[in-house]
């Protein structure tokens, strides 16, 4: 239980860090990319304006730019022209008649382009109708004139490269981070559930010390009480002593033995086994309980069907469900019990009648001492440990059990291991 916990922790940890991680990377690379994306449209549009070319800086006339310092100011965010941008922008244009005629093709501002190329991209993106976007590395922009289109467009290596290079590098760090997040939780948490260890240790030394120590006055007083029989007679005082016997030796045993299925390391013994046969003998027994109680008891046992498990503690889980079920039913109720093979593995359900139920509160009943009616639990000797039990028979078995009321008048009882 306790490394249940502890992994449930890690985990939940873990993925709400991811999360975080996760929204820091998109966000970060998210504003960088928007950034340099207004950045790049906003050059194309200043070389749209200005019939495909920068307009021109005169060295020491700071009219376009703070004279503050002898270097012009460029803003964190958005975009601003200083004398050096026509020298670190890489572009060339392209205008083209409505008739699909040249009017103009200019490939100085750039190295990697020849005016055969620059005429095939323009004439491929005035076929495909598009007005913005990219071509390979290129960002271009259509811009309508008197004369013809003119296509602007923008190499966009540099900026492409920083991009990969921002997300790889937060991706990178994201990882190493979660890794190492991962390795001190692990550690860490060890240090943290010492405490969790030591009480769950201590809490289940003293119930198998007190389930020890119990056992011995509850031996001498049946003992005393059939002695007090054999002396006086039986009569309704010696009957109660024996009925409170009974019940505290049945509440040591479920303690004694839930205390053992929680314990690290519990090795049930396995082995094929036909269930079937288990499960039927088991349901068997209560045939006679039910007549008794003028409740109705139906089997649908489908026969032949093996498990690999601890045959004692499966015998266990039928009995406690049949015997709660047993309990709980109104008066002249009907129980079932059904046992079939499923596509991966054996399903088992108890179903019985109730006078009422609390549907919202069903899933507490496996938890330890809950009971949902706690005068009717007196009535019929429960102490709500007996389902605690029975789901850790299943969890052993690396099963799974439920709990569900479909009318609030019936309870079914589902295990598939």
């Amino acid at each position: 239980m306790i490394k249940k916990l502890q992994r449930k922790f890690i985990m939940i940890t873990m993925g709400s860090l991811f999360l975080v991680m996760l929204f820091l990377i998109g966000l970060t690379n998210g504003i960088y990319f928007v950034q340099t994306e207004i950045k790049t449209n906003e050059s194309i549009s200043i070389i749209a304006e200005n019939e495909g070319k920068f307009p021109e800086f005169i060295k020491g006339d700071h009219m376009n730019g703070p004279p503050k310092t002898d270097e012009p100011f460029t803003p964190l965010f958005g975009f601003r022209m200083n004398a050096e941008t026509p020298y670190e922008k890489r572009y060339f244009i392209v205008e083209l008649g409505f008739d699909g005629s040249v009017n103009q093709i200019n490939t100085s501002h750039i190295a990697a382009v020849t005016s055969k190329d620059a005429l095939e991209y323009a004439t491929d993106i005035i076929e495909s109708g598009k007005t913005g976007g990219y071509m390979g590395i290129y960002k271009y922009k259509v811009i309508e004139k008197d004369t013809g289109n003119m296509i602007v467009f923008m190499d966009c290596r540099s900026q492409i490269q920083s991009e990969l290079l921002l997300l790889v590098i937060s991706c990178v760090v994201g990882v190493s981070t979660l890794i190492l997040m991962f390795v001190l939780l692990t550690v860490l948490s060890r240090r943290a559930m010492r405490p969790f260890v030591e009480n769950a240790e201590k809490q289940k030394l003293f119930i198998t010390d007190a389930g020890h120590e119990i056992k011995t006055p509850l031996a001498i007083i049946s003992a005393n009480a059939d002695v007090l029989e054999l002396t006086g007679g039986e009569n309704e005082w010696i009957g109660s002593i024996r009925n409170q016997v009974a019940r505290l030796d049945k509440l040591v045993k479920n303690l004694l033995t839930l205390s053992k299925m929680e314990e690290e390391g519990l090795k049930l013994t396995f082995a094929h086994f036909n269930l079937s046969e288990a499960v039927a003998k088991i349901a068997g027994s209560f045939e006679a309980v039910a007549e008794a109680k003028n409740k109705r008891l139906r089997m649908d046992i489908q026969p032949g069907i093996m498990l690999n498990g601890d045959e004692d503690s499966m015998e266990q889980l039928v009995s406690t469900l049949m015997d709660n079920a047993m309990k709980y039913s109104n008066d002249g109720g009907s129980i079932k019990i059904s046992l079939a093979g499923t596509k991966k593995g054996v399903k088992l359900e108890v179903y019985n009648t109730a006078e009422s139920l609390d549907a919202s509160n069903l899933d507490r009943l496996f938890d330890r001492f809950y009971r949902a009616d706690s005068s009717r639990a007196r009535e019929t000797g429960g102490y709500g440990i007996g389902l605690s039990i029975a789901k850790s028979i299943v969890e052993a078995h690396k099963g799974r059990i439920s709990v569900k009321s479909e009318d609030g008048k019936s309870i079914c009882f589902t295990v598939l291991i």
